[in-house]
């Protein structure tokens, strides 16, 4: 699997993902339009701020993720598995990889990330990862969200 810049395709992919609502919810966090178009999905990923990636397997999109520094971590946001692939490894390997992008991109202690208090399947992955849930330092601005963070284990080995 083949983690690469996203192009308008990708993305169109990605945006039938989350078409849903309620899967939108758990997905989007803030500043992201719903309902969307193509113009305003696209727009609101920052693409341009953001270290955006794809996940690619066999020429197919099979999941997304975003990479920024936040508060000296390396934060993943946005982070979604095509809906048939689950449960299969996926989230997992994207993880890994965004977070190797991240070492390349910033100088950062560890990583960071945002999950819902139900999205229970994520967290239970973010867990296995080796993230631990810790008190947000400012004013969270997520509801009913939890805040995980791996720190490195040295100066430039993600922890395992």
């Amino acid at each position: 699997m083949q983690c690469i810049k996203p192009e308008q395709p990708h993305l169109l992919e990605v945006m039938e993902w989350v078409r849903n609502p309620k899967v939108f919810d758990i997905w989007a966090g803030p500043g992201v339009r719903f309902p969307f178009t193509a113009e305003t999905f696209i727009h609101d990923l920052k693409l341009d701020e953001l270290h955006s990636r794809v996940l690619i397997d066999n020429g197919q999109v099979v999941a997304f993720g975003q990479t920024y520094q936040r508060l000296g971590y390396t934060h993943l946001g946005r982070l979604v598995v095509k809906p048939d692939l689950q449960g299969k490894g996926v989230g997992t390997e994207l993880i890994k990889q965004l977070m190797a992008i991240g070492d390349q991109e910033f100088n950062s202690k560890g990583y960071s990330l945002f999950v819902l208090k139900a999205n229970t399947r994520a967290k239970k992955l973010y867990l296995k990862l080796g993230f631990k849930v810790q008190e947000y330092p400012e004013i969270m601005p997520l509801a009913d969200c939890l805040y995980m963070v791996k720190d490195m284990v040295n100066d430039h080995e993600p922890a395992a």
